[in-house]
């Protein structure tokens, strides 16, 4: 495995716990890094909360991968991209996730389409100007919710300050997330990463370790080239720090250190 692929934690796992809990947490798991969400931990604009986060982060020898912003691009309610900036700033956060609009790629429409792309292209250069990188996440309900999109969104947005999370997607065969992770390895930014069983309608957060044969296969698809990456952990069983923790265990040992 490629040693630079690192691995973290999205601070959304844990909403209900405060910023120095979740940082004893991820130190205690001996991961590289915490992305800090802007919904409940580090507010857009809220320039203090983020200085806290980082020097909290720092103290106990973790990097602040990336800034989950829930920035919806093209979307009039969405903050103004530069508190979004100035908060990632004081962050140090290396990426700022967005979600590329509000609407799926299926029934957007041409001229939302086009809206999104120039919002995202203009963001991505006012981070470039920050030396900080934007990447999408690849999500239900936005012009990334299938891969065919994602891939178009990348070609029309045209900015190499723009890139693509990844994460497997729910009810899509195995074989298929591979091809759609190789296709996209020269937009990948950084991955999210968890797992799903989905019966019917539902979905229930599994124990990670269970999908180690799928896992092992993202990764080292994740790991050619070797660009700096994260591997940031998300929605574990129950949202239980214990759980985490096993989660923790088990990526860095797919990731070789342990």
């Amino acid at each position: 495995m490629s040693l630079e692929m690192k691995a973290g934690l999205t601070s959304i796992t844990f909403r209900d716990l405060a910023v120095p809990e979740i940082v004893r947490l991820a130190a205690k798991a001996r991961i590289n890094g915490i992305e800090w969400g802007s919904d409940v931990h580090v507010p857009h604009g809220d320039v203090e909360a983020a200085r806290v986060a980082r020097q909290e982060t720092l103290n106990v020898g973790l990097e602040v991968s990336s800034y989950g912003s829930y920035y919806r691009a093209g979307d009039d309610e969405s903050p103004q991209f530069k508190e979004v900036l100035d908060t990632a700033k004081a962050l140090g956060a290396q990426t700022i996730r967005v979600w590329a609009g509000q609407r799926g790629s299926g029934n957007c429409g041409s001229q939302y389409r086009v809206r999104v792309v120039e919002n995202l292209r203009k963001i991505a250069e006012m981070a470039g100007a920050a030396d900080i990188k934007v990447a999408c996440e690849y999500h239900g309900g936005t012009l990334t919710d299938d891969d065919e999109s994602a891939q178009a969104l990348m070609s029309e947005v045209a900015h190499d300050n723009l890139g693509l999370y990844w994460q497997p997607r729910l009810r899509q065969e195995h074989g298929d997330r591979c091809d759609a992770l190789k296709a996209l390895l020269p937009h990948l930014s950084n991955l999210h990463v968890f797992h799903w069983v989905v019966t019917d309608d539902k979905k229930e957060a599994r124990p990670l370790a269970e999908a180690e044969a799928l896992w092992q296969d993202y990764l080292k698809i994740a790991a050619i080239g070797g660009v700096d990456r994260w591997a940031l952990l998300e929605f574990v069983p129950d949202n239980s720090p214990e759980q985490f923790l096993r989660s923790a265990e088990a990526l860095r040992t797919w990731l070789g250190f342990v």
